[in-house]
């Protein structure tokens, strides 16, 4: 390694970390080293920089990203200062460390800030023999990037976002004021398990003793999963044993509660910058957030600059993309919803915009990764829309053959047309593809309002973002 800083330096480190410590976001699995004795080890060599601040911590299966961000943006809006930790990132690196802070009300622009190319620099550098020794994880590396960075930073305040699972996850050594765990779907069955009450067990990992719990979306599957954990987490405690109910005041279940402000819920989500249909159950996950937050764990504002910091968080915090518009003509959305649980939320809004005529057609770039269950998402894919399948760059694509034959096969079993499928080898070809055949459905018919959908997978959407 160089042993002095330049941009180079910093993407030669860069390169390095990625070769030589392997992320989720490049290889997948085999990137995944679950258990968390190393992270305590080196936390302790560090000197535990996350016991110098509040940590909220946020585990799911989907919307992780959206529930974290909009609780970052209202946090700062109170005048805290606010970590936050998210992943993966879509075009720099340093997405997954930022540190927000308080905007004027009404402003749209966000007051965030990246962690800098010189301390990444400088804290692998200082810490490389010690990551060696203990053959650290990519994400192991940046989680204690993170928290010393937040610490030196001096922030009030974290928005811990998982990586994958909960219990044996990387950001797993914290002592959280709370817990927060979005939703439960079949995702990484591979690694956190076939069932959703075996991945509820995972996610459950994160609740801690005397720690609320907020769950955005409760289900008889695995309701009983986060009340037995909550139970037994406390029964060690002196002052709850023999008393259930108190015990149980510790967990709340957003959609049986009617948190502050829902009762304006419907204006708060016409006016969000972040207009994915699946923000609605995100949003009363975070309300119900902030009421137990505001209860003595950390001080947050109601009222009128709660709904600003609601409305406008993706600008105030450089969230990208969720549900992003970007481009107007014609109309481009790019959204990094990947699994079935997440997507059928996705295309059922890209189905109702057709049949409120908010666009004419629909043209869909979709690639996936190879871990994924793509046969799983085949049924919810929107019937008359434009195909294009594509692929990213990067071990972990499934290519996009093969995804065009999944779908081929689901057209032939369910009589569905096969007219207007495309298949492209790359993001950027798939793109110009798309957008060439929105001019050709313009021009033969001037009325016709094209929207171009890109999703699918992650690396999709950032290498769509990066190019337009």
């Amino acid at each position: 390694m160089e042993k002095k800083f330049s941009d180079a330096s910093y993407e030669s480190l860069i390169q390095e970390l990625f070769c030589r410590f392997p992320s989720f976001q490049k290889v997948g699995a085999g990137a995944y080293k679950p258990g968390i004795a190393n992270m305590e080890f080196a936390d302790q060599l560090l000197g535990h920089p996350h016991r110098k601040y509040k940590v909220v911590h946020v585990a799911g299966t989907n919307g992780k990203g959206s529930v974290s961000n909009m609780l970052a943006s209202v946090l700062a809006s109170s005048g805290l200062k606010v970590g936050l930790y998210t992943s993966p990132h879509i075009l720099d690196f340093r997405e997954r460390m930022r540190v927000c802070t308080c905007c004027h009300p009404g402003g749209s622009e966000g007051s965030f800030s990246l962690i800098s190319k010189q301390y990444v620099w400088d804290f692998v550098r200082q810490w490389k023999d010690t990551f060696d020794h203990l053959d650290m994880s990519f994400f192991e590396i940046t989680t204690l990037m993170a928290l010393s960075w937040f610490a030196d930073q001096q922030v009030d305040v974290v928005v811990l976002e998982t990586g994958l699972g909960g219990r044996l996850d990387s950001t797993n050594i914290v002592s959280p004021v709370l817990s927060v765990i979005t939703n439960i779907g079949l995702d990484h069955c591979d690694l956190l398990g076939e069932t959703l009450p075996e991945v509820a067990f995972e996610k459950a990992g994160i609740i801690k003793p005397k720690v609320p719990v907020v769950v955005g979306e409760s289900n008889p599957e695995t309701d009983a999963v986060f009340e037995r954990k909550v139970l037994y987490t406390n029964l060690s405690e002196p002052e709850y044993m023999g008393n259930r109910p108190t015990i149980m005041s510790l967990l709340t279940f957003a959609d049986k509660v009617e948190p502050s402000l829902w009762s304006e819920h419907e204006e708060i989500l016409s006016k969000m910058d972040l207009q994915g249909s699946y923000q609605r159950k995100n949003l009363r996950t975070v309300l119900a957030v902030l009421d137990v937050l505001s209860s003595g764990v950390v001080s947050s504002e109601s009222g009128a600059e709660t709904k600003d910091a609601l409305i406008h968080a993706a600008h105030r915090t450089g969230f990208r993309g969720r549900w992003e518009r970007v481009s107007d003509d014609p109309v481009v959305i790019c959204d990094i919803g990947h699994n079935e649980h997440g997507l059928k939320y996705n295309f059922a809004q890209l189905e109702k915009m057709k049949s409120d005529g908010v666009c004419t057609d629909v043209i869909l770039v979709y690639g996936s990764v190879a871990d994924k269950d793509v046969d799983a998402v085949m049924h919810l894919m929107p019937e008359g829309a434009v195909y294009v399948f594509t692929q990213a760059h990067g071990k972990r694509a499934l290519a996009a053959s093969a995804v065009r034959d999944k779908y081929l096969a689901f057209c032939a079993e369910s009589g569905r047309s096969t007219e207007d499928v495309h298949v492209t080898d790359n993001v950027k070809d798939a793109v110009e593809l798309a957008r060439k055949l929105a001019a050709d459905l313009k021009s033969s018919d001037p009325c016709a309002r094209p929207l171009i959908y890109i999703g699918g997978s992650t690396y999709v959407v950032s290498e769509a973002i990066a190019m337009l």
